[in-house]
């Protein structure tokens, strides 16, 4: 297991205040953003930073952070639709862009989207509602070492995974409920069109396993991370291996496939009816400042949509981002979402 955190493991220390319903304490600074009081952020349950900035935030601005995290990115939005007349909490990080339109749509956000947004993070801007804070790539992961032990190949591209040769050896997440399941179902149209429900037939007949969320597939399936799981594909992210980086500096065991990804970029915006609206406004500012930028590659393992910042030395030679990801346009997404998922379910699920 690698000294360095991933995406959920990062989360638990966050995850921690919300199960015991407590809040971060603040130093009670001077109170320039509004009238104080609490902020109740609502994130899927990946979201990590560093405590000190955390703290620095409600030292600087007088509000008090407390945090709500129902699920995986697409159970994120899909409570904050079913809670719209009574929101969950007053701001949200984790809308991504497969999911987006569903929570534009739905009425449950307020327009905002933060004057402090660095320049380089304007390509990824979607609606008024939405800033965008990271950025990532969603792929399948490989065990290099169960593949060298087994003294199989490892697949390559999307058609790959189809081949008998990898029967019962991929774990992904269902696109109903979790925003990379949703990721990789886009990254299979935009690669294969109307032939996608062919393709999604053929990994059902080759013993494709589902899960609800990312980390049952990650850490409980997968044989690469904690090498606990019986399968050496996972449906994760290309910033993932640069989490197995061994103790000692070596090799990590995984890699990602870098044929299969689609670029799933993350969002954070203000809950329509919050509590504290310039709270909610406040924080958001904060997820595109300088200091949360350069924080999300080590806390969230996900690119800052700030370019100017600094990566990790170990992203350049394991966390690359895809040269070519597979893409949908966000409309088509939008327009078709509901209906990919229906078919999905019922060739894969049945």
């Amino acid at each position: 297991m690698s000294t360095t955190p991933t995406r959920t493991a990062a989360a638990l220390g966050a995850l921690a205040l919300t199960l015991a319903g407590c809040s971060l304490t603040g130093g009670g600074g001077d109170d320039e953003a509004g009238d104080g009081g609490e902020v109740t952020v609502v994130t899927h349950d990946s979201f990590a930073l560093s405590e000190d900035l955390l703290a620095q935030f409600e030292a600087e601005t007088g509000y008090t952070l407390t945090f709500v995290a129902p699920g995986d990115g697409g159970a994120l939005v899909n409570q904050l639709v079913l809670t719209k007349d009574s929101p969950l909490g007053d701001v949200v990080y984790g809308i991504d862009n497969t999911f987006a339109a569903r929570a534009v749509d739905a009425g449950v956000l307020e327009p905002y989207t933060s004057p402090d947004l660095p320049d380089s993070a304007g390509e990824y801007v979607l609606d008024e509602a939405l800033t965008p804070v990271d950025v990532g790539d969603v792929c399948v992961n490989v065990d290099h070492q169960w593949f060298a032990d087994a003294g199989l190949p490892e697949p390559v591209t999307l058609e790959d995974l189809a081949d008998p040769a990898y029967r019962d050896l991929l774990v992904v997440t269902n696109p109903a409920t979790s925003s990379p399941g949703l990721a990789f179902l886009a990254a299979t149209v935009g690669a294969f069109g109307d032939g996608w429900q062919d393709y999604w037939a053929d990994l059902a007949d080759n013993g494709v396993k589902v899960v609800e969320g990312w980390s049952d597939a990650y850490y409980v399936d997968f044989s690469g991370s904690e090498g606990a799981g019986l399968r050496p594909l996972v449906l994760s992210y290309a910033s993932s291996p640069a989490a197995e980086v061994t103790a000692g500096g070596g090799d990590p065991r995984t890699g990602a496939l870098l044929e299969t990804c689609f670029r799933q970029v993350e969002h954070a915006g203000v809950i329509a009816g919050a509590q504290n609206v310039e709270g909610a406004r406040a924080f958001v500012d904060f997820l595109v400042s300088a200091d949360v930028q350069a924080d999300i590659p080590g806390q969230m393992f996900m690119y800052p949509v700030d370019t100017d910042v600094a990566l990790p030395e170990a992203w350049a030679a394991y966390a690359p981002l895809a040269e070519e990801p597979h893409d949908v346009p966000a409309e088509q997404i939008a327009a078709e979402r509901e209906d990919w998922i229906a078919a999905w379910t019922e060739i894969v699920i049945g």
